[in-house]
């Protein structure tokens, strides 16, 4: 009888927001994935054996999950990924992949979620909170209120375009173009904060767009609201 693959979102840093379905399926699973090389090295590992030191003692594998835009690299890269984790499910195994936020924004995870579908083996997604939630929550803000549109845009890839949405605008995944956007949200004169490490060691919170730097982490987060 084949395992089971299950996606799940261990929140945007802060150990203690794990779900408690997260914790007893890493608890009850046989197998745990995480997105990288080196598995104890991991962000989502180190995060994860906080809450659950039972993660400790477990079967952890790596998953290689190469940080690019080369769309024939990804598609091999996750080819290969699907390919392992078939092989634990086809045993029989109870996988977990572990992954930062909520595995349906943005992760890493989907693409093997997919695959593994395709592959006529089962997978289930289960809940992260979101980082742009904890980070609203974190700083005693709303996202939206009445009929205010919320748009999430990976910065990695593109943000003017972004800038001329109305309602609030959530930037992933900052960077190396925090300065740019910086200057672009001091121009449209938005009101915006950013968060670097949101719950994570290193956490840094820049009140206004004048205190973001030319670059910041990989994990940084800014959400910005048309100025008044």
């Amino acid at each position: 009888m084949a395992g089971k693959l299950y996606g799940l979102g261990i929140g945007p840093g802060d150990p203690e927001l794990l779900t408690l379905k997260a914790v007893r399926l890493i608890k009850e699973s046989d197998i745990v994935l995480v997105p990288g090389s080196n598995p104890e090295d991991t962000v989502a590992y180190q995060i994860t054996v906080q809450a659950v030191p039972e993660l400790a003692q477990k079967q952890i594998v790596g998953i290689a999950m190469p940080m690019t835009k080369d769309l024939s690299m990804l598609e091999k890269t996750h080819e290969e990924g699907a390919r392992q984790v078939a092989q634990y499910l086809e045993q029989g195994k109870i996988c977990v992949f572990l992954t930062l936020g909520d595995p349906t924004v943005y992760s890493t995870y989907i693409y093997i979620h997919k695959k593994i579908l395709e592959r006529g083996l089962e997978a289930e997604i289960v809940s992260g909170i979101p980082s742009f939630c904890a980070v609203a929550a974190k700083m005693g803000i709303s996202l939206v209120e009445k009929s205010e549109e919320l748009h999430v845009i990976p910065a990695v890839y593109q943000f003017q375009e972004g800038m001329e949405l109305s309602g609030t605008k959530v930037f992933m995944k900052v960077g190396k173009r925090s300065g740019k956007l910086r200057e672009l949200l001091k121009e449209k004169k938005a009101d915006a904060l950013m968060i670097e490490n949101c719950g994570m060691p290193g956490e840094r919170i820049f009140a206004s767009p004048d205190e973001f730097p030319d670059e910041v982490g990989y994990y940084s987060l800014v959400i910005a609201k048309e100025g008044k």
